[in-house]
């Protein structure tokens, strides 16, 4: 790590992280290489491995991001109301994951290349953002759902969390994807991010409303 004060390597780690984020947009992650995340930076491309030694390391950093956001938007939901029904629940979490479209991006393209492409130090990192994800929404069900057992709530959470590994995929498809469907005379029903989500969520839930 450079010799700096801690502002300085947090905000070139956040400068590196966002030319990634940036480049994500119009780039694939095979495509995304260090030189061209670091012709993007104020600093030098060689620069970066003082902060990150892979790409990888950089997608894991970004998608640890992603995780504290949505973190973040439902411990301020959860300070905000008291209760609500199934159905109210589902419709929130659904719009939390809509607003964070690319958090299932990246966890369902990349994410086992990030892990196996990072240091032991990251990943453990990236564990924490992801272990605190699952006890904030455990912190969810206990709130708006009292009355559900232990064993059912941890049935919510390893149906869930498995479940939006496959969110984005249903979600967004190419032309070409649109195409092979409707020639192979798959009759597939196209859905957004939203509709996926509350689907499942109020099946998990159960019962009425």
């Amino acid at each position: 790590m450079p010799k700096g004060s801690p502002q300085l390597t947090e905000a070139r780690r956040e400068e590196i992280i966002n030319a990634c984020e940036k480049l994500y947009q119009t780039m694939s992650f095979k495509e995304i290489t260090i030189k061209e995340i670091g012709n993007i930076t104020s600093f030098t491309r060689t620069s970066i491995y003082n902060y990150f030694q892979t790409k990888e390391e950089i997608f894991l950093a970004l998608l640890k991001r992603e995780y504290e956001l949505w973190i973040a938007s439902l411990r301020e939901t959860m300070e905000r109301v008291d209760m609500m029904t199934k159905d109210e629940f589902a419709d929130m979490l659904a719009h939390s994951l809509e607003e964070r479209a690319q958090l299932l991006k990246i966890m369902s393209m990349n994410h086992y290349d990030m892990e196996t492409g990072s240091r032991p130090e990251r990943l453990k990192e990236f564990k924490v953002a992801y272990g605190e994800s699952i006890r904030t929404v455990m912190a969810c069900l206990h709130q708006y759902f009292p009355d559900m057992t232990v064993e059912q709530k941890q049935d919510f959470i390893y149906t869930f969390f498995p479940f939006m590994f496959g969110i984005y995929p249903y979600a967004f498809v190419t032309e070409k994807q649109r195409t092979a469907m409707e020639e192979a005379g798959v009759n597939y029903v196209f859905m957004t991010i939203y509709e996926i989500t509350y689907n499942c969520v109020r099946k998990l839930l159960g019962g009425d409303k």
